[in-house]
């Protein structure tokens, strides 16, 4: 399976979180089609329709991402 860089993952799921936040406080227009267009972005990457799900698959796989980065100890 291909996957976006880790460090990719981790912006957009900051961003999304981020504009979450800020639409909860400010409820704009401008906020909210924002966060559209990054949760449009991350369900793209990740292959699923929804933010929620979205955000899980790319926790998932940035957890994947630095397992696989740590140096195996003996």
């Amino acid at each position: 399976m291909i996957t976006a860089h880790p460090s990719l993952l981790r912006e957009l799921v900051e961003r999304c979180e981020t504009l979450r936040h800020r639409l909860a406080d400010d409820n704009s227009t401008e906020t909210t089609r924002q966060l559209e267009d990054a949760t449009y972005t991350l369900c793209v990457i990740t292959g699923t329709r929804q933010l929620d799900t979205a955000l899980f698959v790319a926790r998932r796989q940035l957890a994947e991402a630095m397992r696989r980065e740590q140096p195996l100890r003996h």
